[in-house]
């Protein structure tokens, strides 16, 4: 028997992986968020699997599900939204899983900061542009930041930023971000993405505010900045240059023109 924590993707029913996709067709037990997890994802389950919304359990009822299929001998699906190790609430469930003697295993699984910016067709590092990618979030009740990681303390860098469940607190986190970013720094706003509902705005620091409503932008938006939002000629990275030499390709030698 074992639990495996399967990242299911940010919506989109056919982004998460085929090894989690396979988990999931066999599990005869089925966990998932239905707040947050596609329900549609329940389609692949087997015919006799059982699946438990956890979205109104608290972690003692979760995990006495995980007991009962203990008892049975049955491995159990734990779906959650995007990937489990960002912002997943995995670790309380697989220490109390230790604590009980139960092994589990963690499927990865596309984030919305990746699909964001698929859905915004940019790249978040460029050469001499940013080279890093800040992900972080606003404190809330369930999760407070470290006061070292608040978003003001990492706005000084000006690396690629994307700020998870930023919508409820967008006037603050527009107001640090302002500290640091220049105003027409490029930002964008994405809703819910890879779902059917999906909705992104683009911006410059500067402009947001004035363009949108705060509450219309509720729950699970994501707010990305940085100068990689805005794909312009620049310098372009080596890898591919034919002049290039690495490891598995020797550069191009250009022939010199006599006379």
């Amino acid at each position: 028997m074992k639990v495996y924590f399967i990242g299911a993707g940010p919506g989109a029913v056919d982004l998460i992986t085929l090894r989690g996709l396979r988990i999931l067709q066999d599990a005869r037990m089925v966990l998932y968020a239905g707040s947050l997890v596609p329900v549609d994802l329940l389609k692949y389950c087997r015919t006799d699997a059982e699946s438990v919304d956890t979205a109104k359990l608290n972690l003692d009822e979760q995990i006495a599900y995980y007991a009962r299929a203990r008892a049975s001998n049955i491995d159990v699906a734990r779906l959650h939204s995007g990937d489990p190790s960002i912002y997943g609430a995995t670790a309380e469930q697989m220490r109390r899983l230790e604590q009980l003697g139960m092994t589990y295993e963690i499927v990865p699984g596309v984030s919305s900061f990746s699909a964001a910016a698929a859905a915004l067709g940019v790249t978040l590092t460029r050469p001499e542009v940013s080279q890093s990618i800040v992900l972080t979030r606003v404190s809330a009740r369930a999760s407070a930041v470290p006061a070292t990681e608040a978003i003001a303390q990492w706005a000084p860098h000006r690396a690629s930023m994307c700020i998870f469940l930023s919508g409820a607190h967008l006037k603050k986190v527009v107001a640090d971000l302002s500290l640091h970013y220049p105003l027409d720094t490029p930002v964008a706003l994405v809703h819910r993405v890879s779902w059917r509902d999906e909705r992104i705005h683009r911006s410059t620091l500067g402009k947001l505010l004035s363009e949108v409503r705060a509450k219309d932008w509720q729950l699970t938006t994501l707010l990305l900045i940085g100068e990689t939002l805005e794909e312009r000629p620049g310098v372009e990275s080596s890898l591919y240059a034919a002049r290039f030499t690495h490891r598995f390709r020797r550069a191009a030698v250009r022939r010199r023109r006599i006379g």
